[in-house]
């Protein structure tokens, strides 16, 4: 699962993204437009302007912009650089391998195979979108019917 700063950061870039070469987008406009908590937002962009992926411009014209044209932020680079690794489980993480505690020896683990080709499948299909790529929105799931009340 993406942790709550993962998704926010993908949101801001995005929003930043959609934005590119328009000038510096104010924080307070990422936020609403976003729904992302002001606070949180401004330690996100921090962090992105340490990364170089963002550019922060102080003053009253101020704001926040992408440091790179969309087209070359990777969505694989930005959930590593928010959560360390596009594994589920550490075992099968190639840059912040640990192994799983409670588990089998990792040459004996099936589980494991399996984290590790689902992590393949996921950083080819992550680190070839970037934020330039159209994403569709679907529409949402329906919610399932009520069940019916037990007569009696």
């Amino acid at each position: 699962m993406l942790s709550q700063k993962t998704r926010y950061t993908i949101r801001a870039l995005q929003h930043l993204a959609d934005k590119w070469q328009q000038g510096p987008i104010r924080l307070d406009a990422v936020a609403e437009a976003q729904n992302i908590p002001r606070k949180f937002l401004t330690v996100i962009l921090s962090e992105m302007v340490r990364e170089g992926v963002v550019i922060s411009h102080r003053g009253r014209e101020g704001g926040y912009e992408l440091a790179l044209p969309p087209c070359d932020i990777r969505y694989g680079d930005i959930i590593r650089l928010t959560r360390g690794s596009l594994a589920l489980v550490p075992c099968a993480s190639r840059y912040a391998h640990e192994h799983c505690a409670n588990c089998l020896p990792e040459a004996d683990c099936r589980l494991r195979g399996l984290m590790l080709a689902l992590r393949d499948e996921m950083a080819s299909m992550l680190d070839r979108l970037t934020l330039a790529d159209k994403i569709e929105v679907e529409p949402p799931f329906a919610d399932p019917p009520a069940p019916e009340p037990k007569a009696g």
